[in-house]
């Protein structure tokens, strides 16, 4: 997505009209404050986000599932920039990002869903608690925390699920970083993507932990938007995707309010095997896959028939996530390597 200060393609269009529906009732500010703060965690989906019924909206064609990170996210802080000729001003972990730079680009035309006027630009400092070595994404927690850091600053007392809307317009999966804990994204049904709200569901589960394993650090050939489109476009076994996701969503909400951990682990491995599974019959096929994230696979496998309840996952990319309780840790990373251990249910 690329857009500038003055004006981007979601902040000429539908995005726009989207955002202001959620925040035109809320009594905004005519001025802003002094300054807007927020924070959020990232999160990994466990039944899968693969496809958009509508692309500026980011609508998803089925609703998903994700578990937050813990203290691993973004915390973000806007204020108004004194200079309102110039592009936003946007730091990233105390780095000024230069206007032309797509990280500044992105900013400014999501900014742009809320600008009240061509004159008036922010300043976004922004620090990710997301370590780029342990292959873990933060566009969800990122554009989670500003949305926050913009109720903020215009005062608007949003709540959670009006949120998850604002983020959603800038990165799909960050519907699901407004809570912490266990939050399904709902896929919705208004055309308009009102009802398309993330909600958490379940209890604090203390002994659950999510387990990184990097294959290759490297940046991916073929990004998640192109990777969705081609697979929604061209492969043939995509239209039973939504019917597969209806029930794996069923049989993750019935394994977390059991505490079931294998039940859930094995949802989570099938879901994501099948949605790679879709991306292999793409045309042209897309294989995120190395020959470490294969290794990683088989020892996940071998663990398991060992006696240890250790289940994987992958995003749209090399790297693995693993699930497993406290108690197995020291037999895990034994088992499968070096990985950054994440505890979901903390929160800093």
């Amino acid at each position: 997505m690329t857009g500038t200060a003055d004006g981007g393609r979601n902040g000429d269009g539908r995005a726009r009209a989207a955002a202001a529906a959620v925040i035109g009732g809320r009594g905004r500010m005519p001025e802003p404050g002094a300054r807007g703060e927020g924070e959020a965690p990232a999160n990994v989906a466990l039944v899968k986000y693969w496809g958009k019924r509508d692309e500026e909206l980011k609508l998803p064609v089925t609703g998903s599932l994700s578990v937050s990170l813990g203290p691993l996210g973004t915390q973000t802080v806007v204020t108004r920039a004194e200079d309102g000729t110039t592009p936003d001003e946007v730091w990233l972990n105390g780095r000024r990002v230069a206007p032309e730079e797509g990280f500044a680009r992105r900013l400014g035309a999501y900014l742009d869903l809320t600008r009240p006027g061509n004159g008036f630009r922010y300043r976004v400092e922004t620090w990710n608690r997301v370590p780029t070595a342990a292959g873990l994404a933060s566009s969800a927690s990122g554009f989670a925390a500003l949305a926050r850091a913009l109720d903020g600053l215009w005062g608007w007392g949003l709540g959670n699920e009006e949120l998850s809307v604002l983020a959603r317009l800038g990165s799909g999966s960050a519907a699901r970083s407004l809570e912490r804990g266990f939050v399904e994204w709902v896929r919705g049904e208004r055309a308009d993507g009102a009802d398309s709200v993330g909600r958490k569901i379940g209890d604090a589960w203390e002994e659950l932990r999510v387990g990184a394993v990097v294959a290759d650090a490297g940046e991916k050939a073929v990004g998640s938007g192109e990777g969705m489109r081609r697979t929604v476009a061209t492969s043939c076994g995509y239209a039973g995707w939504p019917e597969r996701v209806a029930a794996d969503l069923a049989a993750a909400r019935e394994a977390i309010a059991r505490r079931d951990l294998a039940a859930l682990g094995e949802v989570a491995e099938g879901n994501a095997l099948a949605m790679h599974g879709l991306m292999w019959e793409a045309r042209p096929p897309l294989v995120y896959q190395t020959p470490e994230t294969l290794s990683i696979m088989r020892r996940v496998w071998a663990a398991r028939k060992t006696g240890i309840g250790v289940w994987l996952t992958m995003d749209a990319g090399p790297n693995v996530k693993l699930l497993f309780k406290a108690p197995d840790e020291s037999r895990v990373r034994a088992a499968i390597g070096p990985m950054t251990v994440i505890r979901p249910g903390a929160i800093s």
